[in-house]
């Protein structure tokens, strides 16, 4: 029996789209191109709408919602697929409370925000308010592209930071906040600048970049055009890095319009119908003032660029990156004197005169020839491992700020990965899905009380706990692993990524439950708890047991104390939409604060009007001190580790 291929262009078009669910997005934008017939089904809105459906980004209701937004369901699909990977949790190693960012839908958009470390009153988990503050968000334009706001405060005043999303790895694990060069063609015609940015659908005009001079241009093009290979932002130094951020941070940055500062950045729950439709009317507000503002600044560069005479704007703000990085050639100078190729003069720099002072602490530390040596390896290191900034500088004609989604290869250790400490990066934790084999593996919130997240009215708060379990299967064991993502006390007590219990789902235990319980239980497991170790950075483990409650709740209990750490299972994009907007911190630490503190330094954040404490003062000066000056890795991980010597280094009265 013969196939006829105009059957499939009888169908009616709600059969159609039921057809196209067994369809790709790839899928069917092929069918497209088959012919002119196929093109005009497979272009249709109820298709579209169907593969918006099966991204499963957002329910369909909010995809009716989102249309509005767009120029069409293909569009808006274009928009989903290149921002699912980015929704989850992300985490960093610092500060060692916790750095847990969610990354949630908002309108035509995802919103990356930050679970702030905190205690919970009496109403507990699911009634009381989540603090949480805004850390970037990506929007998509009426066409489906994406545009990156990072958000930060500064001088009691909020700014947005718009760039471009460099790309999207399916499987990313990492988020990189980078500087992207870029080499412009200055000899193409409008058309083809055109048909590169539609192939180029991430966002390719970086708002508020920064463009060479014209003679610098004229000069490379007399000698051959842009040939030269584009220096990567990860090869530049530390120190190159974050200068480069901050200069170019201060560039592009966008004050929050009045009214706008306070407004929603996703909506409210959809049973609360009044707040519901007041905050949509709002959202739409402000994607529409963010997207002008992009274009604005877009259209201002490109009339800015184009203007030919004296040095504009432009190229001023390009002499003042080359001004403000030009420090790292004078360390680089200080190096080469300290390996004794060049000889000391009588002048010194400001610079010169704080490498003084700092040699004189490592000579407390080390002796002379153990310094000189450790040098001699740290500069053959740079001078192989980093490339120079000029060089970065030099291979570009416009840079700006840019979010990159990546996947690298990262080793783990108990569910917790291993974290470079020097990249402005977020890394993401594999979440997995509960299943009939791994029931309870998910996100878990809860405190060391009875019942879970339940503090008492005449007691103070209990410490906020998040913890992530995931199974892992190790010598015949079946484990499930607690691991901390986020405490709530005023200091820390247990490192970041610390295993607060690991439990053998194979081994049950015999033990009773020591306190009252409401709820009848159902599996009790034998395993470990945290407890004080050989340091803070080496925790130990105890005897307990997990107790599964038929409400769903989970108790640890430490056999010897009694101790009861009590879960429940958390839905954070509920809790945040019900939960309470704190101001952000300033964006390059907003984004990933490489500082190593053990307080909570998103609450409270010093500002003109307020002090920090002294411990966190101390101990942010001593790594500022030596991220400026780039120490080798050795001494900083000794100055961070040696607390009582950091305090008696940099005291202040």
């Amino acid at each position: 029996m013969s196939s006829d291929p105009s059957l499939l262009l009888c169908l009616p078009d709600d059969l159609f789209a039921m057809v196209s669910r067994f369809l790709l997005p790839r899928d069917v934008c092929n069918l497209s191109l088959c012919c002119k017939s196929l093109h005009a089904c497979a272009s249709s809105e109820k298709v579209w709408l169907t593969q918006c459906d099966m991204v499963g980004v957002v329910p369909h209701g909010d995809l009716v919602e989102w249309r509005e937004g767009v120029s069409s369901y293909k569009a808006l699909c274009r928009f989903l697929l290149r921002v699912k990977p980015l929704l989850g949790i992300w985490v960093n190693q610092n500060p060692e409370l916790g750095n847990l960012v969610y990354v949630m839908p908002g309108f035509v958009s995802v919103v990356g925000c930050r679970i702030i470390p905190q205690e919970l009153g009496h109403l507990g988990i699911q009634d009381g308010p989540i603090q949480w503050s805004s850390v970037f968000e990506v929007i998509g334009d009426f066409e489906g592209s994406t545009t990156f706001f990072l958000h930060g405060r500064e001088e009691e005043t909020d700014y947005v930071h718009p760039g471009s999303v460099k790309y999207i790895d399916e499987s990313c694990n990492v988020l990189l906040l980078e500087i992207e060069a870029r080499v412009q063609d200055y000899g193409s015609s409008s058309s083809s600048s055109s048909s590169t940015a539609l192939l180029h659908d991430s966002g390719a005009m970086i708002s508020g970049r920064v463009c060479r001079s014209n003679s610098e241009i004229s000069r490379l093009q007399r000698e051959g055009g842009n040939a030269e290979a584009i220096v990567p932002f990860n090869k530049l130094a530390f120190s190159d890095r974050k200068k480069l951020l901050e200069v170019t941070i201060g560039l592009v940055r966008q004050e929050v319009p009045p009214g706008m500062e306070a407004g929603p950045l996703f909506s409210a729950m959809r049973d609360d119908c009044d707040n519901f439709h007041k905050d949509l009317v709002l959202l739409k507000e402000r994607r529409a003032i963010l997207c002008e503002m992009c274009s604005l600044v877009s259209s201002r560069m490109d009339n800015e660029e184009s203007s030919k005479g004296a040095d504009g704007p432009l190229q001023l703000e390009q002499d003042d990156i080359r001004k403000s990085c030009n420090w790292s050639k004078d360390f680089s100078n200080l190096l080469n004197k300290e390996n004794g190729h060049i000889q000391c003069t009588k002048k010194k720099s400001l610079g010169g005169y704080f490498w003084g002072g700092f040699k004189q602490i490592l000579r407390k530390s080390s002796s002379v020839n153990e310094s000189h040596a450790i040098f001699e390896k740290f500069t053959s290191r740079r001078e192989t491992k980093h490339a120079r900034l000029e060089d970065f500088l030099r291979s570009s004609d416009t840079i700006g700020l840019t979010l990159k989604a990546s996947t690298v290869k990262l080793s783990s250790y108990r569910a917790w990965p291993n974290m470079p400490d020097n990249w402005f990066a977020l890394f993401k934790m594999p979440l997995q899905v509960p299943s009939a084999d791994q029931i309870y593996a998910g996100l878990w919130g809860g405190t060391f009380a009875r019942p879970p997240g339940k503090p008492s009215q005449d007691k103070p708060g209990k410490a906020l706990f998040f913890l992530l379990l995931s199974y892992e299967e190790s010598q015949e064991q079946k484990l499930l692993i607690a691991t901390k993502i986020l405490e709530g006390t005023h200091y820390v007590l247990h490192p970041n990524g610390s295993a607060m219990f690991i439990v053998d789902i194979n081994q049950p235990s015999y033990d009773s439950f020591p306190w009252d319980s409401n709820s009848d239980i159902t599996h009790a497991f034998t395993g470990e708890g945290i407890s004080n170790g050989y340091g803070f950075r080496y925790p130990g483990s105890k005897p307990g047991s997990l107790f599964i409650f038929e409400n769903g709740v989970l108790a640890f209990v430490w056999k010897d104390t009694m101790s009861v750490l009590t879960l429940q299972r958390l839905h954070l994009q509920e809790l945040l939409k019900k939960g309470e907007r704190v101001p952000s911190l300033p964006p390059i630490n907003n984004f990933s604060y490489l500082t190593k503190s053990y307080s909570n330094v998103f609450t409270g954040f010093p500002s003109a009007s307020t002090s920090s404490p002294s411990p966190r003062f101390d101990f942010t000066l001593t790594c500022q001190f030596a991220f400026i000056f780039q120490t080798p890795p050795c001494f900083m991980m000794f100055y961070s580790y040696d607390i009582d010597k950091r305090y008696s280094l940099f005291h202040v009265d």
